[in-house]
Formats: C-alpha cells, sequence, structure tokens
C-alpha cells in the first residue's frame, strides 16, 4: 500500500498523536483523525493517548475503511522504579511511547496498559522496566517526549543515566527503540535535549525519529483545544498558570511541513514510514467468544442445558401440553444451532444464584419471549400465556448473539457482580467503561467558564436551549428564536456559542457503565485493557477500557447488570409484610386480578407505581381505565414519542366509543389484542409472516432493516414482501398499504415481551399499595434515603393516605424506615436515622447495636456513657436534635444549647472506655454506673414551630411537625382545595378556590410588555403551577413573594397534559398566631397581613460557591444533565436549609480598606432604626465549614423573618461578594447576639448602610 507515495523520503507518518481520549488534553475526534491522514495522503496514522487504549478499536476500523494503516499504541507512564512503590518524590513518571508491531505487540500492550492501571496507579497508570521486559516481544518503544526518562536525564544533565537507559532500552528492545525527536517552540530545553539526542545517536547507533506530539488536527483547532483543557482542568483562558500549549504547532501537520523542520534529519522523518511499514496488525472481528461452562461430570453443554430444561418444565407446568412440550423442544433446537448452549447456561447459573439468595429479579427486552430460560427460571412470565414468541429473542436467521438484559433490585446488584467475579475469576469478569460527553447546555456552561464569562450570561443561554434530548447547539439556534436573537445582538453570546459549538460532544470524562458486565473464558487482557473502577470503591471490579460497541466487537460476552430501585422496593415491602403481619406474601404470590390494584390505576393514583407516575402517564391510564395486565402493558408501550398519537384511538375502542377497523380482515386475530392498534414489533412480524409469507425469522430481520430506514434495503423488502403476499393470493394494493402501515411503526414500536415484563412491575407494584399501603410506603421511603425531594414527595403521599409518619428516634429508629403499631393496632411509619442529612448508616447501625445489646437510652448521661464518639459527632448530634430524634430527653433548642457539653462528654467517655481503665463503679457491676458530670437540659422547651418547620425540611426534606399554616390549610372547609391531587384535568374549565404557599417565584414580561406571574402553590401532598396575569397582579399588589401564603380562586387550564390554575383573584393569608383564639384571629384579619414565611423555596435559592475561583463572583446555578449515562459526583454547591430562597442580586467589589471596615452598630437601637441588615463572612477555605456556617446563618435569618432588608457578604480572597438576599428579616438586638454567638465579634459585623 505504500508503494503510491514513494519516494519514502517525501512522505510522514505521524506517531504520536493524542485523541479526545487523552481526557486532561486531546481534542483530536478519531474520524477527523483519519479523514485528515487520508487527506494528506498519509500512508497511516498512530493513536497514542495517554496512559490508555479507549480508542484503540474505533481508529482501527475506522482507518481501515478509509484505506489508512492504523497502529495501536499509547503514550505510556513509567515509574521512577517499582511500579508499585507510592513514593511521594518519584510521583511524576517517565513518558514513554509504545507502539504495537503486530498481533502479539497488541495482546502485551493489552497486558502493559492494564497492569499500569490496576498495579501501578499512582497519580497515573504506571508500568516499570519489569514489566517492560517481560512484555517487550512485538512493540516499538520511542523515547518519549521531553518528560521521557531520556530527556529528563539531558535536562538534569545527568549523562550517566542517559547512557544507561539507551543500554537498558536497546538490550530489551534491539532494533524496535528510537530516540524520539520533536520541536515545539516554547517547550523549554526542546533545542538542547534534541542536540543531545542527535550526540547520544551517533555515539550508539540508535535510530532516531521525528515525532509531533498533535492534540488537535488542524491548526485553527488550537483555541478550541485551549478551551476544552481549561473545562478538563477547572481553570480559564485569564489564568496564566493554567495547562497550555504556548504555540499552535500540535496538530497532524503535512508531510511538507515537517520535512520544512527537520530536512537536516533525512533519515530520522523517513524512520516514521519504516515504522510504519514494519507495523502490521490484524484484529479479527466478529467472532463470538462465550465462556465455557463447567458441566458436573463434563457432560456437553447442549445435554446438561436440554435436562436442566425439561426439569424445570414439570416444575412449572403440571401437565404440560403437546403445545408446550413442542416450544421447548423447537427453542432447544435453535440454541443448539447455533451454539449458545454455554451462554443459556451462564445465565442460568446467575439466576440460580440470584433465587438461592432471594434476589428479587427480572428480565427486560426480548428473552422473557424464551420458554428456555423460563423453565431456567431466569424469568417469572410465561411466554405461551402471554402470546410472546421466541424468533424475537433468538433466531436462525439472524444468527446474532442473545441479549439477555437482567434487572436486580438495585441495593443487592453488587452482590451479582461479585457472585460473577469469585465463580468465573476476577480475571475474566469486568464492567465496562463508557464515556459522558458534552451536551449542548453543559457546553455552553463548561466554555463560558472557561472563556472566563458570567455565569448569568451562560445560564440565560443555557435556559434558552430547548428541552429536547440530545438537542445540538446548531438545532437549539434554529429552534429557538430566542437564542438567536441573544446570538445576534450580544457579541458575548455570540463568542460563547460558536466557541461551545466547537466542543460541544467532546469526550468529558470517562465512568463507568450503568448496568454492562462482561464474563469471558480466557483471562480479559487477552482481549481488552482494563483499568481500575472509576467508581473508586474499595474491592470493585475492573472496568474496560474498552466502550460497549468495540467490546461488542471484539467477539466477549456483554451481559447488563441493571440495577432497579422499584425491584428494592418491593423487596423492602415484602420484608415488612412478614414483619408485621407474620405471613410471607411475595410478588410472585400477588393474584393478577386485583380489582383494588386495577381500581387505582384507573383513578390516577399512581404514586410509587413503577413507570406510570408522570403526569402524562397518569393521565392516560386514568383515561384507560385498565382491566388487565394487556391493557397496561400496551400503554407503556405506546407512551413513547411516535406511537403515542395511537393512545386515543387504543383507549377509545377498549371502551366502544369507537369502532375498531382492520387493515385486511386476514389480520384481525393479529390485531384484535390491541384494538386495531398496531403497538408492538411483534405484531409487525407477525403480520410479515401472515400476509407476506416471511418466517419468523426474516420477519426479525425485515423489523431490523425497517428500524434502520436504508433506503436500499428497504426497497428490497418491499418487494420481497410484495411478492409474497401476491403468492398469497393478495392484491399489489393491499400489499402496498399493509407495507406501508408497518414501515414507520417498525421503526419506533415497543418490543412486547419488554411491556409485558415492565406491565408486571408496574402491577406488582400498584397491588403492594393498594394493598399494604403503609408497608408499601415505607419501602419507597427507603428506596429514597438521602433524596430529600424524593422523601418529601413520599411523605406527602403518606399523609394523602391517612399514614402517620413519626419523626426520627434515639430509641426507636432504625437506618431504615419501619413500622410501629400502636397498643389499638394502629401502624405508623418511623423514620429512618440514616435518612437524615449529615447522618451516616454507620453511625446509626452502631446506636442501634448499642440499643440492642442493653437496652434503650434512658436519658442523654446514658447516651453518653454508652455512644462512642466516631458514631456520634457534633454534626451527627446536632442534626439528629433538630429534627427531633432527642426531643424525650428535652426541647429541641435547650438540646442544640448543650450540644458542647455532650460531645465532650462522649468524649471522655470513649477515651476512657479505649484506655481500658477501670474505677470503683466498675466494680460494682452495670446495675451501678459510673457517675458523670450532670447535663443539665431545662425543663421549657422554647422552640417555635417554625424552627422545627424550618429544620426539618433541611434535613429531612419535608415537616413532620405540623406548622401553624398546615394546621389551619387541615381545617378548611371542602370547597378549598389544599390537595394538588384534587385538581385534575377532567375539571378544564372550571373555577377553584384553595389556600397554600407560593414557591418558584418568576416575573415575567408578555411580548407587549405587560407583567404576568408564573408560580406554584405548595399545597399539602405537592405543587400545583399558576399563571398570573398582569390584571390580577394590579389588584393583589406586593403579594407575589416566595414564601407568602396565599388564598387564591383560579380557573383550571389543560395544556400539553399539564394542569395549572390561571388566578382570577387573590390574597394574603393571615395565619394564627401561636396561642391566639379565634376572635384574636379575626380581628386580625382587618390589619395589613405581614410577610409570613414557613421556610424557603428550591426555585429562589441563593448559590454562593465559596471555594470556587471561577465561580466566586455569582451564585451557581444547579448542575444540568448532558444527556450522557454516567456514573460521577455533581459539583459541590452551597445548598440552603430548605432549598427555598430566590436568586438574591448579587454584587463584586475589590476588597479596600474602607470596604473592610464598615460601620459597626454601636448599639441596638442603631440596628432597630437602620433599615437594613448587613453580615459579613470571611471565607475559611474549608468547603464544608464554610456551607455549615452559611446554612446557619440562612436558619437565623428565615427565624427573624420581618420586614428589613438582608444583605449578606462573602469576603473571598481579594474581593467581597455582596448578596442581596431576597427576603426581609427583623432587626433586633435580638439577631446581633445570636449571629455574633454564631460567628464571633471580630468574623461578621452588622451595619448600619
Amino acid at each position: 500500500m505504500f508503494e503510491k507515495y514513494l519516494p519514502v523520503t517525501d512522505q510522514f507518518v505521524h506517531l504520536h498523536n493524542h485523541s479526545e481520549y487523552s481526557l486532561l488534553d486531546g481534542f483530536s475526534r478519531l474520524g477527523d483523525m483519519v479523514n485528515r491522514a487520508a487527506e494528506l495522503e498519509q500512508p497511516a496514522i498512530a493513536l497514542t493517548d495517554h496512559g490508555n487504549l479507549h480508542g484503540a478499536i474505533d481508529i482501527y476500523q475506522l482507518a481501515k475503511k478509509a484505506g489508512v494503516k492504523p497502529i495501536i499504541g499509547t503514550e505510556g507512564y513509567v515509574a521512577n522504579g517499582p511500579r508499585d512503590e507510592r513514593n511521594p518524590q518519584k510521583r511524576f513518571p517517565f513518558h514513554m511511547t509504545l507502539l504495537a508491531q503486530n498481533r502479539v505487540g497488541y495482546q502485551n500492550l493489552l497486558k502493559l496498559v492494564t497492569a499500569s492501571h490496576i498495579e501501578g496507579f499512582y497519580y497515573r497508570p504506571r508500568m516499570d522496566r519489569e514489566i517492560l521486559e517481560k512484555y517487550s516481544e512485538g512493540l516499538i518503544v520511542l523515547s518519549g517526549c521531553p518528560s521521557g526518562e531520556l530527556a529528563r536525564y539531558i535536562k538534569n544533565g545527568d549523562m550517566d543515566a542517559a547512557h544507561e537507559t539507551l543500554e537498558w532500552y536497546g538490550n530489551v528492545f534491539q532494533d524496535r527503540y528510537y530516540l524520539e525527536l520533536m520541536m515545539h517552540e516554547h517547550v523549554p530545553n526542546q533545542a538542547e535535549i534534541n542536540q543531545a539526542i542527535v550526540e547520544l545517536s551517533n555515539q550508539t547507533d540508535l535510530p532516531m525519529v521525528v515525532t509531533n506530539d498533535s492534540h488537535y488536527v488542524r491548526r485553527e483547532d488550537s483555541e478550541a483545544q485551549d478551551i476544552l483543557t481549561c473545562i478538563q482542568t477547572n481553570s480559564n483562558v485569564k489564568d496564566p498558570n493554567r495547562l497550555h500549549m504556548e504555540d499552535t504547532t500540535y496538530y497532524l501537520r503535512s508531510a511538507a511541513e515537517m520535512q520544512a523542520d527537520w530536512s537536516h534529519l533525512p533519515v530520522a522523518l523517513a524512520n516514521t514510514v519504516k515504522i510504519a511499514e514494519s507495523c502490521e496488525l490484524d484484529l479479527e472481528f466478529g467472532q463470538t467468544l462465550v465462556p465455557r461452562y463447567s458441566t458436573p461430570n463434563n457432560k456437553p453443554s447442549m445435554e446438561y442445558l436440554k435436562e436442566l430444561c425439561y426439569e424445570g418444565l414439570n416444575k412449572r407446568f403440571n401437565n404440560p401440553s403437546e403445545e408446550v412440550i413442542e416450544r421447548l423442544g423447537y427453542e432447544l433446537g435453535i440454541i443448539e444451532e447455533t451454539k449458545f448452549s454455554d451462554y443459556f447456561l451462564v445465565c442460568w447459573d446467575i439466576f440460580n444464584f440470584v433465587n438461592e439468595r432471594g434476589i428479587l429479579s427480572a428480565v427486560r427486552g426480548s428473552a422473557a419471549a424464551s420458554l428456555v430460560l423460563y423453565c431456567l427460571e431466569v424469568t417469572q412470565i410465561d411466554p405461551v400465556e402471554t402470546d410472546l414468541f421466541f424468533e424475537r429473542f433468538l433466531n436462525i436467521e439472524r444468527r446474532e448473539m442473545p441479549d439477555i438484559d437482567m434487572d436486580f433490585a438495585d441495593d443487592r446488584r453488587e452482590e451479582v457482580i461479585k457472585y460473577c467475579i469469585d465463580h468465573y475469576g476476577g480475571e475474566h469478569v469486568a464492567q465496562i467503561v463508557t464515556f459522558g460527553t458534552l451536551g449542548a447546555r453543559a457546553a455552553i456552561r463548561d466554555t463560558a467558564r472557561a472563556l472566563a464569562l458570567p455565569l448569568d450570561l451562560s445560564d440565560r443561554l443555557a435556559k434558552m436551549v430547548p428541552n429536547t434530548l440530545n438537542i445540538k447547539l446548531k438545532d437549539a439556534i434554529d429552534e429557538s428564536a430566542e437564542l438567536k436573537l441573544e446570538i445576534s445582538r450580544n457579541r458575548d453570546a455570540r463568542e460563547l456559542i460558536d466557541m461551545a459549538q466547537r466542543v460541544e460532544g467532546s469526550v468529558r470524562h470517562a465512568s463507568t457503565h450503568a448496568a454492562a458486565v462482561v464474563i469471558s473464558e480466557k483471562p480479559l487482557t487477552e482481549y481488552v485493557p482494563l483499568q481500575r473502577s472509576t467508581s473508586g470503591k474499595e474491592g470493585s471490579s475492573p472496568t474496560t477500557q474498552y466502550s460497549m460497541n468495540p467490546v461488542a466487537a471484539v467477539g466477549l460476552l456483554k451481559m447488563d447488570f441493571l440495577g432497579l430501585a422499584n425491584l428494592s422496593i418491593l423487596d423492602q415491602c415484602v420484608k415488612l409484610i412478614t414483619e408485621t403481619t407474620g405471613e410471607y406474601m411475595g410478588v410472585y404470590d400477588v393474584p393478577i386480578d386485583d380489582a383494588g390494584t386495577f381500581n387505582i390505576l384507573g383513578e390516577g393514583d399512581t404514586f410509587g407505581v413503577f413507570q406510570l407516575e408522570s403526569e402524562g402517564m397518569r393521565k392516560n391510564i386514568k383515561q384507560l381505565k385498565p382491566t388487565t395486565i394487556n391493557d397496561l402493558a400496551a400503554m407503556i408501550a405506546l407512551y413513547r414519542p411516535g406511537p403515542m398519537e395511537h393512545i386515543g384511538t387504543f383507549i377509545e375502542a377498549k371502551h366502544g366509543r369507537a369502532e375498531i377497523s382492520y387493515p385486511h380482515d386476514d389480520l384481525r386475530e393479529l390485531l384484535e389484542p390491541t384494538y386495531g392498534v398496531l403497538v408492538y414489533q411483534d405484531q409487525v412480524m407477525l403480520i410479515a409472516q401472515a400476509f407476506g409469507g416471511y418466517t419468523l425469522g426474516e420477519a426479525d430481520i425485515l423489523r431490523k432493516a425497517m428500524g434502520k430506514k436504508i433506503a436500499s434495503v428497504m426497497q428490497a423488502e418491499h418487494d420481497k414482501f410484495s411478492a409474497g403476499a401476491l403468492e398469497k393470493g393478495y392484491t399489489q394494493e393491499q400489499a402496498d398499504t399493509v407495507f406501508k402501515l408497518m414501515e414507520p411503526f417498525a421503526g419506533y414500536g415497543f418490543n412486547k415481551a419488554h411491556a409485558v415484563s415492565y406491565a408486571y412491575i408496574a402491577y406488582w407494584t400498584a397491588y403492594f399499595k393498594v394493598n399494604y399501603p403503609t408497608e408499601y410506603i415505607a419501602a419507597v421511603l427507603d428506596s429514597a434515603s438521602g433524596n430529600s425531594e424524593k422523601v418529601g414527595q413520599a411523605i406527602r403521599e403518606a399523609t394523602r393516605l391517612d399514614i402517620a409518619v413519626k419523626p426520627p428516634s434515639i430509641n426507636y429508629s432504625r437506618s431504615g424506615f419501619t413500622i410501629e403499631r400502636d397498643a389499638v393496632g394502629n401502624d405508623a411509619i418511623r423514620f429512618g436515622m440514616a435518612a437524615v442529612k449529615n447522618v451516616g448508616a454507620g453511625a446509626v447501625d452502631s446506636i442501634v447495636e448499642l440499643r440492642q445489646a442493653a437496652g434503650q437510652f434512658k436519658d442523654i448521661e446514658d447516651i453518653c456513657r454508652r455512644v462512642d464518639s466516631k458514631s456520634l459527632n457534633r454534626r451527627t448530634l446536632e442534626s439528629l436534635i433538630r429534627v427531633g430524634a432527642f426531643d424525650e430527653f428535652g426541647g429541641r433548642s435547650n438540646l442544640l444549647e448543650s450540644v458542647d457539653r455532650i460531645i465532650a462528654a462522649i468524649q471522655r467517655q470513649t477515651k476512657l472506655r479505649e484506655s481500658g481503665q477501670t474505677s470503683m463503679f466498675d466494680m460494682l457491676g452495670e446495675s451501678v454506673p459510673a457517675p458523670m458530670v450532670e447535663i443539665e437540659i431545662s425543663g421549657e422547651d422554647d422552640t417555635t414551630d417554625q424552627e422545627r418547620v424550618i429544620w426539618e425540611r433541611d434535613l429531612l426534606g419535608v415537616e413532620l411537625t405540623q406548622s401553624p399554616f398546615t394546621r389551619e390549610m387541615r381545617q378548611q372547609p371542602d370547597n378549598i382545595v389544599v390537595f394538588a391531587a384534587d385538581i385534575n384535568e377532567e375539571m378544564s374549565g372550571q373555577t377553584k378556590a384553595a389556600l397554600g404557599q407560593l414557591n418558584n417565584v418568576q416575573n415575567l414580561t408578555t411580548k407587549k410588555g405587560d407583567p404576568y406571574v408564573r408560580a406554584n402553590l405548595t399545597l399539602l401532598d405537592g405543587d400545583i403551577e399558576m399563571v398570573v396575569w398582569s390584571n390580577v397582579i394590579e389588584q393583589s399588589p406586593g403579594i407575589w413573594e416566595n414564601g407568602n401564603f396565599i388564598s387564591i380562586t383560579g380557573r383550571v387550564e389543560n395544556r400539553f397534559g399539564r394542569t395549572s390554575l390561571v388566578i382570577e383573584t387573590a390574597s394574603q393569608y393571615q395565619l394564627k398566631a401561636e396561642g391566639q383564639t379565634e376572635s384574636e384571629a379575626e380581628a386580625a384579619k382587618n390589619e395589613p397581613a405581614p410577610v409570613v414565611r414557613a421556610g424557603f423555596n428550591e426555585a429562589s435559592e441563593p448559590r454562593p460557591v465559596l471555594n470556587d475561583p471561577v465561580r466566586h463572583a455569582q451564585p451557581a446555578s444547579k448542575p444540568e444533565s448532558t444527556g450522557a449515562q454516567v456514573n460521577e459526583t455533581s459539583p459541590t454547591t452551597y445548598e440552603s436549609p430548605a432549598q427555598q430562597i430566590a436568586e438574591p442580586t448579587t454584587e463584586e467589589t475589590p476588597l479596600t480598606t474602607e470596604s473592610a471596615a464598615p460601620a459597626a452598630i454601636d448599639n441596638d437601637d442603631d440596628l432597630m432604626e437602620s433599615g437594613a441588615v448587613l453580615v459579613r463572612v470571611k471565607e475559611t477555605g474549608d468547603a464544608a465549614d464554610d456551607r455549615y456556617r452559611l446554612e446557619d446563618i440562612m436558619r437565623l435569618f428565615a427565624e427573624f423573618s420581618g420586614a428589613d432588608p438582608a444583605i449578606l457578604e462573602i469576603e473571598t480572597g481579594e474581593k467581597i461578594i455582596r448578596l442581596e438576599m431576597p427576603f426581609k428579616v427583623q432587626s433586633s438586638s435580638q439577631l446581633t447576639e445570636r449571629l455574633h454567638d454564631l460567628l464571633g465579634n471580630g468574623a461578621v459585623r452588622s451595619v448600619v448602610i
């Protein structure tokens, strides 16, 4: 292939290239690299990403297709000593370029890269000389960039070490070791290094080779590469100390450009082609590498599979019919012919473990259509009874590896992976890597940060991007007139969007795929490189460096082990039922025709019901009023883009309100179960069989072809279908009509087996909710633990169902949510302590163990005496006190005042126990406890309901203490709506009265310039959206602020499946003060209503990020999804007590002598007359401590709600960030005193402004 490029001296091959998989600084897309090499008529292209082989298979296939030779390699890191040594003095490894010369070299490269990650990772994945020598065969080594071992010694003037290095590598790699030369203008010591390398080459006769260290494809990409590097390193272009390539030569240069720079070393140039010619790597694709299952007595795997299946057949069916026996024989025959028996045995083995351990499981996808899997107890759905056919799962014509996607209770998924590792060997099992890329909104936000543009600009532009899955910025600009206008009139916006488009889609990070697991017969490093799990958990299985498609391409068995929260909920619910009733009611024992279950579904009561919770689905399921599992399956299948337009037809036909029609009477039997509507892909296949004469295997190929919409393939299939239809006696017109019906649907239709599997899970969740509501809601809460929003939703649902939820208790709570029964048999849910923010499960488990061993805690002293200081630290203790876990021992405010003494006592007792010291009291036994300093808790509790509500919302996600407003809402007459569930789309056009609290208030302007408001009204069980037009705003000025309690009337409106209220009248609601009589409350209604807030609102929360030098001048935005399915940690942002403050006005000023010393308040009278309260706090550098202090400040602001402006100043570095709070406070000596107590007189001062 090189002959057309002769003479050799005129050619050049790039051997040192970084793609976007060099996650720190690479920008080149693999396809662009290959295309550019072809465009430059360069015969080969190498890929040498930093320490990994992520892109190896993709570039191999792309290059082969383009007629360019692929060279697989890496820029490896070599430890300065043993690879397992963790010496901070040697934390910077040497760089070295490795290239696979052949198949042996490729496999050695897989092992080297794996070892560097698994055994040698210390800041970087490092190999060492030991394994380099062990796996040296078939590898070409270049001495590396200026960070290489040879270059490092040259820079340090250590020529003895340089000669030793050359000798070692020359001996190990012989004629496959080259001295690497580069030329980039701003690299320190580059010329000196190159001169020394030339001299060493002359002295040792070791050959030289020229490379260019490319990080982007074209010179003009340098700016985008710089931006991407800033994104990856959390810096910006104005930072002179950022990681940055100072010249623009790091691209794929032409042979002429390289020759112009290196004409004095023609042999070093020619060696690039010589190396490329010596690299001959042929990789095999399309093979199937299924691990062999070890059968008893080495029976043939097919024989053993048949034994298991017929044994299972008799277990599943008491007296199997001829149809069932024949179906099983047919499936086994297909499996035998396709040679997949070992695969089925591996699946059986996994589920045998799962079933023995009682791990709740299910399968998704077409696997439920297999009778073999049903007999093996891999699936729990009878495919014969549910009319599922095997060919949708596996057939002779397609001969592809069947795909069995497995769902497990998400809290037990790791057990299944661990079993596979233990059973098949740690070298044979791994999870699969996945890569998150920059989506449209993330590209805008990240690029703005890299360009040092204001956050309010990026936030505004990002919000203009339509909320469409995987939308591209180009399409967003076309679809959003607002975005297009902003770009046209704002230069910063134009610059930002232009650069964001250039980096959009770039690889952002690597993570572990949420489901994919690979199992191999031989050690995985025979086929793929491995790396440590990105989860960082100790003992986690490694991940492949290849993502799913390359793993499949090399032929490895990929399985999906998915964690499904709803299975965990069902499992926990079953356990709670057993605890509360003494009887076992398993998921598979549930009757599938329970009238009560279908009744609640028909009412749209679907909170906590799998797949049916969304507002749109709730509306449709309510209209459908399902009566069978098949109805649920059909709705799950139809509720997707494309078939969604047929939902109305399906519902009307089911209830006899629309005539059912069929494209031909011969298709009646196939379409009658779905009321004449095409619902499933399976129906397309059956139509092709019945009408076009296809076998079901051929029909499956047709289905896939229709999905891909390849014109030439579709025309061929249309001709085949027509010929078959004509042969069966149908007309061409009839054939065309039916084919036209099938064609669009095959692409977006749903797999029936998948829909049925999901329908069963949906039904099970609904069944337990209606028949065991307390246990089910407790299980939902347990699953939601740690997600305050979901916990809040579940508790509101419990309130709606009249299920009591008790607060956390140090003496009654366990880690998770539990059921408690009182003396008269009433059940309640007890809040789990581990679900309290700042309280870890480990701490709770320790407390529960103490309680179980020696009984409940008698008083605070008893707690101090028994609990370990590691289990109950200050933050845990304060959080538990604030949510009421210590209420039986004193008032919350009083207990909080005693925290220092409690912690000191716990620490003293812990230290005493750990020292092993004894006293006279120890000799007297446990009946006489050792005396300790008494911790006095005053008897009178001065904690207000408002404080309790704020603390509980913050730490639990919902208030368990009934606030005055909640109590009053519950006392409203029936005509006042206080539950969001009582307003639905069926009331459209009706006027309703409601009472609630404002949140998420947005002040907007119409195109005509008129003001209007969008807001949410928080009711007892959730929010309902509202629109307030200018005429209502004029009639009720001053009340449209977050946190206000209001009484409204509004017209119910339903648009785009969302129910809202258009407000007609509104007034502020006057709460009764604590202890106020009815007559006093009535009299107060004639007085002006003060602004009353029970807490803060998420949509209006100030989120200053104290520890981020880039973001400190603006409140941080909520993290937003990029569309990538990844397992990464979101950026840390400050969270207010209940996340409910509107975004504050932000002002940034330099720190000067004047600003550093604001006028201090000399006395409380000055403060009272100032009309404003300003608090300044200095950033400490400890993010956790800073957040903690801000939370306390916010709580004090909320506690002292009033009518005076509140201003928070944050002193950070050289600047002061001023946040004008969107709420008011009450200036008082008490507030001043509490602030000084909290933060000290020197750190924070109240001032007159």
